[in-house]
């Protein structure tokens, strides 16, 4: 019991995403807060979509701390949000800290499987913690690579890759679908 509740409450969101992909969004355009919630829900595929009480304090925040400043409402009465020197300033630091992360980084446990580590035999869990060791340094690697060796074939390779491991992976899920039936 104490478990599930754990895991329940454990967050799936890394510390300064948000703030990040913010910062990111209104470096692009000003937006409203209903705006970037959407945007973020679209970058991710509809994979997550932030909740107004993570927003709306992050730019409450941002705003207190002269990160960003409220443009003036036009018709509609729409509040938007644009970067300040200063929010830029904070955003080329995140990006300088989340690049040199990607060039240090050893192991990051991707934040939906927090919980799944306890539903395994912990002898089988040394395995695949290795496994997922192992491709997680690969594409932290990869992305390094990438940023200093672009290339279009080096896309193309990444992208089939991908995609078979993807659906090896869909297969799998299908498999396990079908022994719960």
């Amino acid at each position: 019991m104490l478990r599930r509740h754990w895991i329940r409450h454990t967050p799936i969101v890394p510390k300064g995403f948000i703030r990040y992909h913010v910062l990111e969004l209104l470096s692009e355009k000003p937006m409203s807060g209903s705006e970037i919630m959407n945007e973020i829900e679209k970058k991710t595929e509809g994979r997550w979509k932030p909740s107004p009480g993570s927003i709306y304090p992050l730019l409450s925040w941002l705003q207190d701390n002269n990160y960003i400043k409220e443009l003036p409402v036009e018709e509609g009465g729409m509040k938007r949000y644009a970067l300040t020197d200063k929010g830029k300033t904070l955003l080329e630091e995140q990006r300088k800290i989340r690049k040199d992360f990607r060039k240090e980084a050893k192991f990051m446990p991707p934040p939906f499987l927090g919980g799944l580590w306890f539903r395994i035999p912990p002898e089988k869990t040394v395995e695949l913690r290795k496994s997922m060791h192992r491709v997680f340094v690969a594409f932290f690697e990869l992305g390094s690579n990438l940023e200093e060796h672009f290339s279009e074939e080096a896309i193309e390779d990444v992208r089939k890759i991908l995609n078979e491991t993807a659906e090896k992976l869909d297969e799998l899920n299908k498999k396990l679908k079908g022994k719960q039936k």
